[in-house]
């Protein structure tokens, strides 16, 4: 593993040989992140994304001795689909994260019923806004497109979502890159988190994160806004 850290986005990198050895380090690393929040306060609260990036991750993680009962797992963003729907976020955490050890957390989802988008996701806000905030570990991908949760360039509402100031927690978008409408944790939920991750594999991801570094608007390569936005340094693990 070699680390660096960079600016002016405030990032550390952290790169491996592999995506098998990242798995278990990530794993690693949340695992003790979610351990101190139970030790200081009884209780913890992870939000990770999908995708096949975190597959590795995820099954390594839920086999790490946390003290699962008193966690609490939710999502970055989610597909208006149900969760037995094949592209579902959903599906995708109880199949690789909420097994072995970690069968015991509770999982909060954020899609809950068919219907108009928005009031979908303002009921999902009002279930965000209910848990102790804020997120403890929040665990992000990163498309080719520069997007991260569904902050989709060109989405209908990107500037809301990412708007440092976005008094809602959870919100809807659109977008021609996001396949079905989303529903996704705003930039303010994000950046608050105590240990914020950026998971990235491969060579054309490592590109795409250096430009995103490089000068230019947020809406260009909305992963930008966590990075300029993050209360903590945003930390960026990396394999081939």
């Amino acid at each position: 593993m070699r680390a660096t850290e960079a600016a002016p986005a405030r990032i550390r990198n952290l790169e491996f040989g592999n995506g098998g050895e990242l798995a278990e380090a990530l794993a690693g690393t949340v695992a003790g992140a979610l351990d101190a929040a139970i030790t200081a306060r009884g209780a913890a609260t992870l939000a990770v994304s999908g995708g096949n990036t975190p597959k590795a991750f995820f099954a390594a993680l839920s086999k790490r001795p946390v003290d699962w009962g008193k966690v609490t797992v939710t999502l970055v963003d989610e597909r208006m689909v149900g969760p037995a729907h094949e592209r579902s976020n959903h599906r995708l955490a109880s199949l690789f994260l909420l097994q072995n050890k970690a069968a015991d957390a509770r999982f909060v989802p954020l899609y809950s019923e068919p219907g108009d988008a928005a009031a979908v996701a303002d009921k999902a806000s009002k279930t965000i806004d209910a848990l102790a905030l804020p997120f403890d570990v929040v665990i992000l991908g990163m498309g080719n497109d520069g997007h991260t949760a569904s902050f989709f360039p060109g989405g209908t509402t990107l500037a809301a979502v990412t708007d440092p100031g976005c008094s809602q927690s959870v919100m809807s978008i659109e977008a021609p890159g996001a396949g079905e409408p989303r529903l996704t944790l705003t930039l303010p939920r994000i950046v608050e988190a105590g240990l914020i991750v950026l998971h990235i594999e491969g060579e054309a991801k490592k590109a795409v994160l250096a430009k995103a570094l490089d000068t230019g608007p947020e809406a260009e390569m909305p992963v930008r806004a966590v990075l300029h936005h993050a209360a903590t340094p945003v930390e960026i693990y990396w394999a081939p």
